[in-house]
């Protein structure tokens, strides 16, 4: 099969479209013939490298994908050849406590397709066969590939982490990333007020489209400013951020009382230096936060197939155009996610 391979972290070059031995499932996987692949950041830092951490070299990437069930292992029950399905991207061990309560994140062993083993930048692809979410047959494949990763880590953040109610103010970065646009979906579902930062006007706007009250571009204006006018006296609720250092110190002092930061990243540096008399005088929290358990991820694909959360779909390439999707996510203009056609023949 065809498959897109990193041998070793660099820029676009290093990822290889190879001619490998297709895999075979072995007892509780299955193997899926993949239709469509989406792009996450993740998949960059697994072509870049991360400081500190290990990626198992070679390694095929792809987190988020689908396609429809080819082969099935041993005691597998309940699915069989051309079921159409999408991938949970994260799985655990299966037998501690955190698996058996469906936080398969906080598992010590959790690891993600594209990341810890092989995903799904290739033509076919072997998985746990709990992760399989069957796709209803008038639902699009690309849009199937689109939601798992990005949905599941704003769920997890936005209802799991900081437990949204309806009237909650919510300020949300870079509102075009895949994760920030699920999570002002995710808000204004929970009937909470949004407000999101973008580094272009159209962003902004694109992010209005999505459900946001208000926004602003933070190139052209102080968007801490442009926020406390937004919230008033009492300030924002909760702050969704994966950017880090260039957003969080000031967030902070825009909480309200019983506030909440949750972060999943942190694209601009991860070390800054921190105010903390907001905290305990504001009684506010700063909350960490890894993708989500399987059970999280059910709930999101019900609301995704029934049509009440709708992932957005930047950009469709090949998977011949490996790297010309990598570096339009890398020259930031994307809002939604990018995605790859895999098989042609699959929709």
């Amino acid at each position: 099969m065809r498959a897109v391979r990193v041998h070793e972290h660099g820029d676009y070059e290093v990822l290889r479209l190879e001619e490998i031995a297709t895999p075979e499932p072995g007892p509780g996987e299955v193997r899926i013939r993949v239709a469509w692949s989406a792009l996450n950041h993740l998949d960059t830092w697994v072509r870049r490298g991360v400081e500190g951490h290990k990626f198992p070299l070679p390694i095929t990437p792809g987190c988020d994908f689908s396609g429809v069930v080819d082969e099935v292992g041993a005691g597998v029950v309940g699915v069989e050849p051309g079921l159409r399905v999408a991938v949970a991207p994260g799985f655990g061990c299966g037998q501690c406590r955190r698996c058996g309560a469906g936080q398969q994140n906080l598992c010590a062993r959790y690891g993600i397709y594209g990341e810890t083993t092989d995903g799904g930048n290739a033509e076919f692809a072997v998985v746990r066969a709990e992760n399989l979410l069957p796709v209803p047959n008038e639902f699009s494949l690309d849009v199937a590939a689109a939601f798992p990763l990005t949905y599941l880590t704003a769920w997890h953040m936005v209802v799991t982490r900081c437990g949204v109610q309806a009237g909650d103010r919510v300020l949300i970065h870079a509102a075009g990333s895949g994760v920030s646009a699920a999570a002002t979906q995710i808000a204004r579902l929970h009937g909470a007020r949004v407000f999101v930062t973008a580094g272009t006007d159209e962003k902004v706007a694109r992010g209005l489209e999505n459900g946001a009250e208000a926004g602003c571009n933070y190139r052209k204006e102080d968007w801490a400013k442009a926020v406390k006018a937004w919230a008033g006296r009492d300030g924002v609720d909760i702050i969704v951020d994966h950017v880090g250092k260039d957003t969080l110190p000031k967030g902070v002092w825009l909480l309200a009382r019983g506030g909440r930061v949750v972060t999943c990243g942190v694209t601009s540096g991860a070390q800054m230096e921190l105010h903390f008399a907001p905290l305990f005088f504001k009684t506010l929290s700063i909350l960490g936060s890894t993708m989500g358990g399987l059970g999280e991820l059910k709930q999101i694909s019900d609301l995704v197939f029934s049509g009440t959360l709708q992932p957005i779909i930047d950009s469709r390439f090949t998977l011949d155009q490996i790297a010309e999707a990598h570096q339009r996510m890398g020259d930031r203009q994307v809002f939604g996610k990018i995605c790859l056609q895999v098989d042609p023949s699959l929709s």
